[in-house]
């Protein structure tokens, strides 16, 4: 992996300071709303760090680490359920340390934050079964919603409520 990008930023300014294109962070991160400060990664990630990797595709993620392991970290985003593993620190570029919503830089230290990450990560399971809940519930909506008959009957009410 050659350095690129981010790496750039990182090795020539010590921080990186930019906006997130995606939800996978959400509700920490708002997309398009909040600037993200990362900082050179330093020594191994510990459980709950937040860090900008860059998958072998070259696509730049950056989720929460939810397990240390000897050689690589399981990770996941937030938003997501799915966990992420081989990750190792040749992927990593930074780590996450402020996020600054609406003019105010809050560090990844602060303990709201914190308390966020332990009960976020430590309630995995139920978070993983409510998104996927969530998920199903939508999908079952937008068939029910794709029916023939249920386009047309909704079609019928608006054309009524239209001509009246």
């Amino acid at each position: 992996m050659s350095k690129s990008g981010f790496e750039e930023i990182l090795a020539s300014d010590g921080r990186l300071v930019y906006t997130s294109v995606g939800d996978s962070m959400l509700p920490l991160i708002r997309q398009g709303r909040d600037l993200l400060v990362i900082q050179p990664k330093t020594g191994r990630l510990k459980k709950y760090d937040i860090p900008l990797y860059r998958r072998d595709s070259g696509q730049y993620v950056l989720h929460r680490v939810l397990k240390v392991c000897p050689d690589a970290y399981v990770l996941c985003g937030d938003n997501r359920w799915s966990r992420e593993y081989g990750i190792t620190d040749r992927h990593v570029v930074g780590v996450l340390e402020a996020v600054i919503r609406d003019g105010k830089e809050i560090p990844v230290t602060d303990w709201r934050l914190r308390l966020y990450a332990h009960l976020w990560c430590d309630l995995f399971p139920l978070r993983a079964g409510f998104l996927r809940g969530r998920v199903a519930v939508r999908r079952l909506l937008s068939v029910r919603d794709a029916a023939p008959g249920r386009r047309q009957g909704a079609e019928r009410r608006e054309n009524r409520r239209t001509e009246s």
